[in-house]
């Protein structure tokens, strides 16, 4: 099997293992973006406050109740943290029949100051666990990398919501030329089913041609959608979308809606068109940078596999994390990229045949 059909072919899962085998009604798959929730440019460092502000919001998106207040949270984190007193709050639980929250979202995080460091300093992303600093540096990322989902997983729980990490490496997870061969998204599903939210992230991992490499949360995202087709995906970053070149550029325009150029294909190099705003220049290409320590490809990659998922007839919402648009996004209150809401759409092949109907009729 060549390179490109193992790229699109789903791999190996075992829904078998699930009572029915029934895959669940998943509502949205959320990526925080590794450069939103830490601080990058400082080592193992996390941007506590933008974090605590997703978490909230997560927690406001799942609420079934309206009138549900942050206030009123009771957190399922009882272990003590640095600095801050031990919290046990277990009778708080105990007479409580319902976390009244649609739990039905999976969290993807990246990275950010955390192992990308480890893993570009060692050369994990190339391969070659023969070589001791590989080896080493393999550990190494994974430990940082794991320290990080750990206190993701913990500002979720102090939000009341019922999260557990659930490391790739560790879950079954591994590629074949840094493409997904083999993931047992039966753990996933299982633990969906049982009204917890899996949070999962990049991690080190095992390569069938070249020992090991490095899976991006974003093709993890891309992975899961293919499986288990949540209703859309939302991209949490550290800026407002996609523009047509670096965003402090002062001259960098917002993408709000991109679309494939195909709609029953989206071709490997990821072809697809802007549709808002209008260019002056049609063909116009976007030029994109990548951090040199960033071993996952950065925006690059995110933007590939957005344009993959959206093939699926998935719709794809890229914002600014921890603000007003962020919130409408896990809401899933964004239709076609309104003049109010600032981000980036990408649209299904479903959103695009059903506007080209609509145009005939």
């Amino acid at each position: 099997m060549g390179d490109e059909e193992q790229k699109n072919k789903p791999a190996t899962s075992r829904f078998e293992r699930i009572p029915g085998g029934h895959k669940p009604l998943l509502r949205c798959i959320v990526k925080l973006g590794g450069a939103a929730i830490t601080c990058k440019n400082e080592l193992e460092s996390i941007n506590e406050e933008i974090l605590e502000s997703v978490c909230v919001q997560l927690r406001e998106a799942m609420s079934k109740s309206a009138n549900s207040s942050s206030g009123n949270v009771v957190s399922m984190d009882w272990s003590k943290r640095l600095g801050k007193p031990l919290i046990s709050a277990p009778e708080e639980f105990r007479n409580c029949r319902s976390l009244d929250l649609d739990s039905n979202f999976i969290v993807v995080h990246g990275a950010g100051s955390f192992g990308h460091f480890q893993a570009s300093s060692s050369g994990v992303h190339k391969g070659g666990l023969h070589l001791p600093l590989v080896k080493a540096g393999f550990v190494a990322t994974r430990i940082s990398v794991t320290s990080l989902n750990l206190e993701i997983v913990r500002a979720l729980a102090r939000e009341g919501i019922p999260s557990v990490g659930m490391p790739p490496f560790a879950c079954g997870w591994s590629t074949h030329g840094r493409n997904v061969a083999s993931a047992d998204v039966s753990h996933v599903v299982s633990t969906l089913h049982s009204g917890f939210v899996p949070v999962l992230h990049g991690d080190a991992v095992v390569d069938d041609l070249q020992d090991c490499t490095i899976l991006s949360g974003d093709v993890i995202i891309r992975h899961l959608s293919q499986l288990l087709m949540p209703n859309y995906v939302v991209f949490l970053t550290d800026v407002l979308g996609v523009y047509d070149r670096p965003p402090t550029d002062p001259h960098a325009i917002l993408l709000r809606k991109i679309a494939n150029i195909f709609i029953t294909a989206v071709d490997e190099d990821g072809n697809w068109m802007i549709v808002k705003p209008k260019l002056q220049h049609e063909k116009m290409g976007v030029e994109i940078t990548v951090a040199a320590h960033d071993t996952t490809g950065g925006m690059k990659t995110k933007i590939s596999e957005a344009a993959m998922i959206a093939k699926l007839g998935i719709d794809v919402y890229i914002t600014k994390a921890g603000t007003p648009h962020s919130l409408r996004a896990l809401k899933g209150e964004v239709d076609d990229a309104p003049d109010d809401w600032l981000g980036t759409v990408i649209c299904s092949s479903k959103n695009r045949i059903l506007q080209n109907t609509d145009g005939q009729g």
